[in-house]
């Protein structure tokens, strides 16, 4: 990860012009936050997967105003729908990352999250790693280290490759959020085996789900994917609302950006990348290997059923691909596996 520098606890000398938009949301933020501090509520961290190497660690975590804990109440972290979106969060919040004996201190975007790298050097596999903010309890959170030596991985999107959603893209984002849970969602055949079976055949994998879903619901996904059996992993999702410069964020930027910050992280590690033909995957994953066909192993494509495609408003166009990099496609796991295979990604024995 020689790419990744450690963020300030400040914000700089040049905050950007804000959008009207943004200042508005902004606005609101702001009177909701005093009223609930008013009304008793407390800040608590919800802390999220992150990832690094043995260098740096990228943290994720979101602070948010909630009432203090009673044992019978749910924690911040099992809040599902609506109750999620409505969370007030604490824009600006301090928030102490605590690493065996070294402290850093970070702080909380305009939305209440905290995606930021500290320098730390932790050795490779699952770590832990402490949060806190305003005295709040502390909250642990989960870094997977990735081993230096390590030369492949797994980018995955989440919405119909690795759970069926099986509705119109302009609500999708407003479903997950609002109103599904994780009981209510069904997997995608096969895949969750297919990624057991990856990191079976490459060990120290590790496997990055890259979503435009928003961080209100990453407890309701991690949960899904737990129960799921898919294998733990960091979520890289997004926030909804106005940035410094529109009126709504980009979820297409976000994979592009992130994607791109892979590359530069690990520059010796070749993904995997898995979506489905929905519209968009294809094409930012082809923009990536005619980019970065060094950082690029293969590209593994869910085809979707006709009404699948139909409630996902069309199928992405096939193109021709000169990147030199191998593109598979199949319905569910079991078809990309043997396709794996034929490009020696998989062995014959740990295919699905």
């Amino acid at each position: 990860m020689a790419a990744m520098t450690p963020s300030s606890r400040t914000r700089g000398p040049a905050a950007p012009i804000l959008h009207r938009a943004a200042r508005i949301e902004d606005r609101i933020h702001g009177w909701r936050e005093a009223w609930a501090r008013r009304g008793g509520k407390l800040p608590v961290v919800v802390p999220y997967t992150g990832y690094g190497d043995g260098t740096g660690v990228r943290v994720l975590c979101r602070v948010l105003l909630a009432r203090p804990q009673r044992h019978e109440r749910p924690a911040p972290s099992s809040i599902r729908g609506w109750r999620s979106f409505t969370s007030v969060p604490v824009a600006g919040a301090e928030v102490v990352v605590r690493v065996g004996e070294v402290e850093h201190r970070l702080v909380a975007d305009r939305g209440g999250v905290v995606d930021a790298v500290v320098a730390v050097e932790l050795e490779p596999g699952w770590r832990e790693i402490t949060l806190s903010s305003e005295g709040s309890e502390p909250v642990t959170a989960r870094i997977f280290v990735v081993d230096p030596a390590t030369r492949f991985g797994i980018v995955s999107d989440i919405d119909d490759t690795v759970m069926v959603t099986a509705l119109p893209r302009p609500f999708l984002a407003a479903w997950n959020t609002f109103v599904l849970d994780e009981h209510a969602r069904r997997p995608v055949p096969g895949v969750n085996v297919l990624y057991d079976r990856l990191q079976q055949a490459h060990p120290g994998a590790p496997i990055i789900y890259l979503s435009t879903g928003a961080w209100n619901v990453a407890p309701t996904l991690d949960r899904f994917l737990s129960r799921h059996l898919y294998p733990a992993g960091p979520l890289l999702l997004t926030d909804w609302g106005p940035t410094t410069d529109r009126w709504f964020r980009s979820g297409q930027e976000h994979k592009r950006e992130n994607l791109a910050r892979l590359a530069r992280e690990f520059p010796n590690v070749r993904w995997l990348l898995v979506g489905d033909d929905g519209q968009h995957d294809p094409g930012l994953y082809g923009d990536f290997a005619e980019q970065h066909p060094e950082n690029v192993a293969a590209v593994a494509i869910r085809t979707l059923s006709v009404g699948e495609a139909v409630w996902a408003g069309g199928r992405a166009r096939p193109d021709e691909h000169d990147d030199g990099v191998a593109w598979l496609s199949a319905p569910d796991g079991a078809g990309l596996a043997e396709q794996l295979v034929d490009i020696e990604l998989l062995d014959r024995r740990d295919a699905v």
